[in-house]
């Protein structure tokens, strides 16, 4: 692939938000403006990006996933359809907090389909969340979280 970015025609890239070469969006994803997005990433169809939102290099985003204000996500991390991040603890209609929770998702890190991240919280180095976990503490490095609240079940063999 070349080192330009492709953006299909039907997704919406809003003026101010930053793209990286050969990164991909799909149709009907929407970006706005401030959010910073590495090179190389995949960011697939109906992904909502806000301002504020960091993506590192080769970060596959797939359809579904909505990324809020204060949420980073380092090189190669992969979040699975449909996974939910959230930023505020008492979300109230037009009442908004001061200063938004920031969650980060390190290196390499995966985060499985429908899985929900709480905001506020780090997950670890090269950690995988198993699909459908609700993510209620930080996630160390390596770790293998599933389940309501997810729970260290495991670890990850390349982590150690």
């Amino acid at each position: 692939m070349g080192d330009e970015a492709f953006v299909h025609a039907a997704a919406l890239v809003e003026p101010g938000a930053i793209i990286g070469a050969a990164t991909r969006v799909w149709a009907f994803a929407h970006i706005l403006p401030g959010a910073v997005i590495g090179r190389e990433c995949n960011i697939c169809d109906h992904v909502f990006i806000e301002g504020d939102v960091r993506v590192g290099d080769r970060v596959t985003i797939k359809p579904g996933v909505q990324l809020w204000l204060g949420v980073t996500l380092e090189d190669d991390v992969f979040v699975g359809p449909n996974a939910t991040f959230t930023n505020d603890h008492f979300p109230r209609s037009r009442r908004r907090p001061p200063q938004f929770l920031r969650t980060l998702i390190c290196q390499g890190a995966s985060i499985g389909a429908n899985a929900t991240i709480l905001p506020g919280l780090t997950i670890g180095r090269l950690a995988m969340v198993g699909a459908g976990a609700v993510v209620t503490a930080d996630v160390p490095p390596g770790a293998i979280v599933v389940g309501n609240p997810a729970r260290v079940v495991g670890r990850v063999p390349e982590s150690d």
